[in-house]
């Protein structure tokens, strides 16, 4: 079944498939590689004798149907999968997201339900298009704005603003390359969290894997473990600190070149379970609970404003890297979703990490049709946190609302996941 129980299973001849899983992809050297091959699967080029192709969103917009006239696509067989959907951009993309949740909030209002459920980006503007908008707000309200281009990731050409006179140059400049028809980029504006949750006086965000198998009826499976990641440097708002990366942005590629960063001693990552228990010292159970069972409402509203408009392929899941921050009151905020979250890693236990979601994660896609069309409660590390649309709580600690940050015995789950498949649904 998993890499990890390879041994024990018959993945190796591929279950319902009668032969060894085959694989194609763009990306090798890396972990999901790592993990494709140790499952026992066999490569193969990249042509239509795949069964499974784990490939970058460039190869999928190349490769897959999309809504345009003339892109006929691949045409693949029933039991083929990859690994995105064709138009995942309507939620990882960052002004593509902040429409899609923008029309949500109109849609709840015009249907008399409470908006207040999608409650959780900051103030959001797609720049230059909303820019007069923005301004105006801006000069209204104060405070600080961070401008993040569309489509690039690490923290690549963000920067901070806070006086309105810094988005009219900049607002005059891409003016200027348009009439001159040079090359931009869109921007995102969002207005600052100036009073993020600081530990040892440091911000943080956290990483939550996701993983999507359908989109209609919508069923999502939320991974237990993630992990916090820490600026280098003490946090500061002040006006001479606006302009340093180190206080700011918590990318890791950032990180890792202050001059003060020292790799030796602390690689400025934590455990989401780690940071749970944390929280949980400074502010009891029944607070951090609710923090938690917060942001997995943000993924699944967050997946529920996207349903109309993903093209809801079967041959597709995703899954998505969400970027959470929570504030000093403990609401978690989203700040953008990744439709392929770094599988790099710089330590041992980052990559048993990542291993483990990827490798929980094939097991969920069930290549091998050990699960004869049903749909475990867990796999692995993966909790099923909505089926057919519906909420599922897990039976497994019922009195909790959401299974993230909490003890990832993912080994132990996978034995008793395997006599499931074994015995029958009355195993488990």
């Amino acid at each position: 079944m998993a890499a990890a129980m390879k041994r024990n299973s018959s993945s190796r001849q591929g279950g319902g498939l009668g032969r060894v899983v085959r694989f194609g992809t763009t990306t090798h050297n890396t972990i999901p590689y790592e993990v494709l091959k140790a499952r026992g699967w066999k490569e193969v080029d990249a042509d239509d004798t795949w069964d499974f192709f784990y490939g970058d969103v460039g190869w999928i917009h190349e490769n897959l149907p999309y809504a345009t006239a003339g892109n006929a696509g691949l045409r693949m067989a029933d039991h083929q999968r990859v690994n995105h959907f064709p138009n995942h951009v309507e939620l990882t993309r960052k002004d593509l997201m902040a429409k899609n949740l923008k029309r949500a909030i109109k849609q709840h209002q015009r249907e008399g339900k409470d908006p207040a459920e999608y409650d959780f980006i900051p103030v959001t503007y797609i720049l230059p298009s909303e820019g007069a908008m923005m301004i105006r707000n801006f000069r209204e309200s104060g405070g600080m704005w961070i401008m993040k281009p569309i489509g690039r990731a690490q923290g690549k050409g963000i920067f901070i603003a806070s006086k309105p006179s810094q988005i009219e140059a900049w607002l005059k400049e891409r003016g200027r390359e348009k009439a001159e028809n040079c090359c931009y980029e869109n921007f995102v504006a969002q207005r600052y969290l100036e009073n993020p949750y600081l530990v040892g006086g440091k911000k943080f965000d956290m990483r939550i894997y996701a993983l999507c198998q359908s989109y209609a009826p919508l069923k999502v499976y939320l991974y237990r473990e993630g992990f916090a990641r820490f600026t280098n440097v003490r946090y500061s708002n002040a006006k001479e600190d606006v302009d340093n990366p180190y206080i700011h942005l918590t990318n890791h590629a950032i990180q890792k070149k202050d001059e003060t960063y020292d790799a030796g001693n602390t690689d400025l990552k934590w455990g989401i379970g780690q940071l749970k228990r944390y929280l949980i010292t400074k502010h009891g159970s029944e607070a951090v609970n609710e923090c938690f069972a917060g942001i997995q409402n943000i993924i699944l509203n967050s997946l529920r404003a996207v349903a109309n408009v993903i093209i809801n392929d079967k041959h597709c899941f995703e899954m998505y890297g969400y970027d959470v921050m929570i504030d000093e009151q403990l609401k978690p905020w989203l700040i953008e979703v990744n439709a392929s979250p770094s599988m790099s890693s710089d330590t041992q236990t980052d990559h048993d990490l990542k291993f483990g979601v990827l490798d929980d994660m094939l097991t969920c896609v069930d290549m091998e049709q050990h699960f004869q069309g049903r749909t475990p409660k867990r796999v692995g590390g993966f909790d099923l946190i909505c089926d057919n649309g519906v909420s599922v709580r897990s039976e497994e600690f019922a009195s909790l609302p959401t299974m993230l940050g909490t003890n990832n015995d993912r080994l132990r789950n996978l034995k008793k996941l395997q006599k499931w498949c074994q015995a029958g649904a009355s195993a488990m």
